[in-house]
């Protein structure tokens, strides 16, 4: 049983963001501080990443444990509301699957980063998408600009 009434229960709902949420933009800022230009839920880029780096094809989410099913098999179902949150949650994490798979099947290198690693160990995130972009630069060097 939830402990909240309805209007409580909605109030917390609608304050929950899709993006600009404090790791996403704790991820851009740390991104932004040592020198990285990327571009902001790019909407021309397929699943509508919160941080891109189009010309290296580099694609990076932001996903939230809860909506995105970490653990999903281990972790405690909702308790209210349940068919409507298992169904939505499984729907998310077949998404993410999909987008993963569409975008990998075009070259971009998908980067995705639960929310509480970026609040735990922001560090290792960038240290992660720093290696991705070094390593990109230089495979995208060695391809002649009309194999691209």
């Amino acid at each position: 049983m939830d402990c909240f009434t309805p209007e409580q229960r909605s109030k917390n709902m609608r304050a929950i963001k899709s993006k600009d949420t404090k790791e996403e933009i704790a991820l851009a800022k740390a991104l932004w501080h040592i020198g990285y230009r990327y571009r902001k839920n790019n909407k021309k880029v397929f699943g509508t990443p919160d941080l891109t780096f189009a010309a290296l094809k580099i694609a990076i989410f932001v996903d939230g444990e809860f909506f995105h099913g970490k653990d999903w098999e281990t972790r405690k179902k909702p308790q209210t509301n349940s068919e409507y949150w298992i169904k939505k949650i499984e729907r998310n994490m077949q998404r993410d699957l999909e987008v993963n798979s569409y975008l990998e099947s075009r070259n971009w290198k998908v980067l995705r980063f639960w929310s509480n690693d970026i609040k735990k160990n922001l560090g290792a995130c960038i240290l992660e998408i720093q290696n991705t972009i070094i390593f990109r630069s230089e495979m995208m060097a060695k391809i002649p600009s009309s194999l691209e």
